[in-house]
């Protein structure tokens, strides 16, 4: 039995062709592309492990996974060049690292960052990243009740129903809104997101946002611990996964951006 190398491979991705990240029955999807490329060029079956998975329309402006081989010399530009000129232009591979057989893209992970855009001013350029949202907000009121989310540590209210997590703890270390002319940037990192999580805060704090909501209200939500409680969820072409971090003796990102 040959014995395999495990490589981190580095990647971004724009979800608006892919139903989410993780393989499905009869419906496209990154892993599933990434698979299909990784095993053509490698002339062996390639299983790819994500860092998390992204649900349908969402992107990745930093995304993590990895994967076995019995080659032990991918980790050059050659063949992230080749890699790259056999996926479409949905996806670009920044780079693969060699790591330690245990090394996990998903377990080893201690933070992940998301960004949440909304767009309000009508652009052309920004309509499958951004949710285009023209009713005026507050984003003072906004960033006051997003504060409350450092108080607290179960996000139950913010967790889509009925998923096989065996908690719904979660550590958030940065939240925030920023402006920038015409667009709202919302940041969260966490060592862990529930599903659907990033996307039910934000369309509950877009309702505060409105003056639907009041802080005090915000909070009612988190401690009411369930999903029912809490706003809509946000569109999902305004969602990024754009950071993850590991330990640095797992892995270091390579990749600039």
């Amino acid at each position: 039995m040959e014995l395999k190398q495990r490589y981190f491979i580095e990647l971004a991705y724009n979800g608006t062709r892919f139903h989410g990240w993780q393989i499905q029955p009869n419906a496209k999807s990154v892993q599933q592309t990434l698979e299909y490329a990784l095993s053509t060029i490698c002339r062996e079956p390639i299983a790819v492990t994500g860092a998390g998975r992204t649900d349908t329309g969402v992107h990745a402006s930093y995304f993590v996974a990895h994967f076995d081989s019995v080659k032990q010399t991918l980790d050059h530009s050659d063949f992230t060049y080749k890699l790259n000129s056999f996926l479409s232009a949905d996806v670009v591979i920044f780079g693969l690292t060699k790591v330690s057989p245990e090394a996990h893209a998903r377990f080893d992970a201690v933070s992940r960052t998301y960004h949440y855009f909304i767009n309000q001013r009508k652009d052309p350029f920004l309509q499958e990243t951004s949710w285009y949202f023209t009713r005026k907000l507050d984003v003072g009121k906004m960033n006051e009740a997003c504060r409350l989310l450092f108080d607290y540590e179960d996000f139950t209210s913010f967790s889509k129903l009925h998923t096989d997590v065996k908690t719904n703890i979660c550590h958030i270390s940065q939240v925030e809104w920023t402006q920038k002319g015409h667009q709202l940037v919302f940041t969260v990192k966490a060592d862990r997101f529930l599903r659907n999580m990033v996307r039910a805060i934000v369309g509950t704090l877009v309702e505060v946002g409105q003056g639907k909501l009041s802080v005090e209200g915000f909070r009612d939500i988190i401690e009411a611990k369930d999903r029912g409680a809490a706003g809509a969820s946000a569109p999902s072409e305004g969602l990024f996964l754009a950071e993850i971090v590991y330990p640095e003796l797992v892995f270091q990102r390579k990749s600039v951006g």
